[in-house]
């Protein structure tokens, strides 16, 4: 399980207070979005930053019952909340198929709840949806993704009613805190890993 200092009650505040939108508030009319959770955000965030045509990836939380949560709450399993990324792309440079294809590729979808030694709800492999098309597509790639898989997909597909952003903290963390221990030994070798197959950018 990933561990982290506990910021002071104050400043986890301001930080929630500080990133009270989504990306979607300040994007350009002819990017998209999308959400994701494949287990802990600080790796699906350093994936998807080093994908040609992802303009920002934003740490957060999504489906579940609890307003504004914190980490702490998160890891209360108490929230039914997951840990995802949202991505603001350009779709003139990357397709949502594709960033369904890496999304599949970037953890493993048959493990129900977990990723790794990550366990609990909030690691859960899920598909928010921002629009219709989306969900479609959605529904098509897992389909294609079974078929690399012998054990079932897990990965649920449903519509996102509510993206909180993360604490400030948690933001870009595998690449401000290369050298902290979850990041070297979780987080660079799945990078490296997908950097080497080509899927992601050096």
């Amino acid at each position: 399980m990933k561990t982290i200092p506990r910021l002071p009650t104050a400043l986890a505040a301001l930080s929630l207070m500080t990133m009270t939108s989504s990306p979607a508030a300040e994007a350009k009319a002819s990017h998209e979005f999308a959400t994701f959770g494949g287990g802990c955000f600080w790796c699906q965030e350093a994936v998807f930053t080093r994908v040609p045509g992802v303009i920002r990836s934003v740490s957060g939380y999504s489906g579940g019952r609890t307003v504004n949560p914190t980490y702490e709450d998160i890891c209360s399993h108490g929230t039914g909340h997951a840990e995802v990324v949202q991505l603001e792309f350009d779709p003139g440079v990357v397709s949502y198929e594709r960033l369904l294809e890496i999304f599949f590729e970037s953890h493993d979808p048959t493990t129900l709840n977990r990723q790794g030694a990550d366990e609990g709800d909030q690691y859960r492999s899920v598909i928010f949806t921002h629009n219709d098309s989306q969900a479609r597509v959605a529904t098509r790639a897992k389909i294609t993704a079974q078929s690399h898989h012998d054990d079932p997909i897990v990965t649920v597909v449903e519509p996102l009613q509510k993206f909180w952003p993360a604490e400030d903290y948690h933001q870009d963390y595998f690449n401000k805190h290369p050298d902290q221990a979850y990041c070297r030994f979780v987080i660079k070798p799945k990078v490296k890993k997908l950097q080497d197959h080509g899927v992601i950018t050096k």
